[in-house]
Parts: structure tokens; sequence; C-alpha cells
């Protein structure tokens, strides 16, 4: 198949070489020295756990209209970048064309096939006048949760730190042959996939641990084990997160998991450094607004009072304004 991963960081970066060294047309959307290390070295991917690199040929391009259109587009970028990819994805997207939201937090089109609302309900925080509607039709996507742990510690290189599991469904459980196809290449790659047939659930399982773990991790400098391990920390995490579980089932998204056991997952990760505390400390914009004002717009329609995260969504873009590492969603 013909695919672009739009956005060729740790984890889009992964799916592409991975696709492919399965015998995919595979090609990526980058820019600046990515696209550069890409060019001329090719795609890289290190094991940790091995520690043998591996370099995979694929077409880079700054330009989309270059590449024509997909069977697959994976946008695999963080929230604030969606804009750019609205504007610059048109030339990818033909007749049948797919699109696989493979990122964290709340997509824009949660709210588009659940009952609450009637599909009337849309995200401003996320997607201000709706521009990412109309550049990605919900009809078009196929949501994807990823759980694994990645990293780029270079341009060009991916290193791929633990796990292979990522979660597909499209919106509203309705999954049709756009998702059997991408799951069944995805396995092939050497993922292991599940699809599920309520993805805003999956999503919402992420988002649990997304919305604490990450932007305590950036505020106090901590890898995740540490957190954890402090008792007052993990506590105050725990209450993010049970504010989080109510504002899931006020709008008919159960997750379906305690606090502890959503802490068990990450626990099983070790010691790791949140995405956002990467962000942060290579001086690049934080996913704020995709994590926490997107939750917090969710729980204002919903009527849920949520004081932990709102008051943690002050202190963090507090912290990101200070550095200007923060991008509001315009």
């Amino acid at each position: 198949m013909k695919i672009c991963i739009y956005g060729a960081g740790a984890v889009g970066g992964l799916i592409a070489a991975w696709l492919a060294r399965s015998g995919h047309e595979v090609s990526v959307v980058a820019r600046g020295r990515q696209l550069e290390a890409i060019r001329a070295h090719g795609l890289r991917v290190r094991d940790r756990a091995s520690g043998r690199t591996e370099s995979h040929a694929v077409r880079a391009e700054s330009d989309p209209a270059r590449l024509g259109a997909q069977d697959y587009v994976v946008v695999s970028v963080k929230a604030q970048s969606l804009q750019d990819v609205a504007a610059g994805i048109g030339p990818l997207v033909g007749a049948g064309t797919s699109i696989i939201t493979a990122m964290n937090g709340v997509p824009w089109w949660f709210f588009d096939r659940l009952d609450f609302g009637n599909g009337s309900q849309r995200l401003e925080s996320l997607d201000p006048g709706g521009k990412l509607a109309r550049a990605m039709p919900t009809d078009r996507i196929v949501g994807c949760v990823v759980h694994l742990a990645a990293s780029t510690p270079e341009p060009g290189l991916v290193s791929h730190n633990m796990g292979t599991r990522m979660i597909l469904g499209e919106p509203g459980g309705r999954n049709t042959l756009r998702t059997q196809r991408i799951a069944e290449a995805l396995r092939q790659a050497g993922f292991e996939i599940e699809v599920s047939d309520f993805i805003e659930k999956e999503f919402w399982v992420k988002l649990l641990g997304n919305v604490s773990f990450n932007p305590v991790s950036a505020l106090t400098g901590s890898t995740a084990d540490r957190l954890i391990e402090d008792p007052e920390v993990k506590a105050y995490m725990v209450r993010i997160m049970r504010e989080v579980l109510a504002i899931g089932r006020a709008v008919g998204v159960d997750a379906g998991i305690d606090p502890e056991a959503r802490i068990d997952m990450a626990r099983q990760l070790g010691k790791f450094k949140t995405s956002m505390l990467q962000d942060l400390e290579a001086g690049k914009t934080l996913e704020i607004d995709g994590l926490l004002a997107g939750t917090l717009e969710i729980a204002a329609k919903a009527g849920v009072e949520a004081p932990f995260t709102q008051s943690l969504f002050g202190l963090i873009r507090t912290r990101a304004l200070s550095s200007n590492q923060y991008r509001p969603t315009t």
C-alpha cells in the first residue's frame, strides 16, 4: 500500500520504518534537520535492548504536494501541530484515502460519534473554527492509541525503547475495511495490534496517564518511576485520574480502569521520561492544550468539576510560558 507518515518523530518514525521494512511504499513529511538526516542516511531505528540499528529507505519531503494521493495517511504529531497538518494534508487525500490519528490526548473528532450531544458537540479548544474537521473528516478517520516507548536521540534516528502495542478503531465503533487493512499491515510490520469497537474508551484510558504523568513530570523534572514512588505525588496524580474518569463517564465514555491499575501500566515501562519532559528539556513546544484544555472543555460541557486538573493546567501552562514553550491552539 501507499502510506504517508505526517510527522516522522519517535512514534511516526517507527511506524514508517517498520512499514517500509515490510514492503509498503512509505513516505514521510518532515522538515529541517530531520528531513536532511532521513534523506542522507535513511530512517534509522535503534533497538534499545539489543543495540542494533537498522536503516530504512523512505521518501522524505517537506511539501506534501510532491507525494500525491495516498491509501493511508498516518498523522503522528503533537496536538499543537495539527493546524499545520490541516493546511498541508490536502494533496495526500484522494477519493479513497484513510487518515490514521496516532497521537496522545483527546482527538478533535472525539464527540462526533458519541451519543452525548447527538454528534453536535465540537471541541473549540482543539479545533477552533472546525479547520481540522474540514481537512480530515470523521468518515475517513481510524483512531490509533499507541502503547509503546520511543524517542529521537538525534535527527533521523528513532530509539525503540519498549513495547509494540497499538489499538485501532473508527469513531463510533463502526469498523470497516479501512481499519482491517491497516491493522493487518501494521501487524505484519511487527506491531501488536488490537481492533476496538469503542476507540473513544481506549483514548480515555491512555488519557488518564497522559493528563497526570506528563505535566507533573515536566513540572518536577522527574522520570515516571520517581513520581510513582513518592506517596504525595502519586496521591496527587490519583486525584487527577479520578477527575478524568468522572469526566469521561459523564459523556458516556467509561475507561473502566482504576487509577492504581493505570499507574501499574506506567510502572511496567520502568524508568522513563514522558514525552512532555523530553520536549521541555529539548526546548520544544509542549503538548498542553491537546492533553489538558480539551479534557477541561469536555468537563465544562458535561458539568463536571475538576479542580485538580484545572490547577495542573494553569501550572504547566505558566511553566511553559516562562520558557516560551506554549503555543495556544488558534
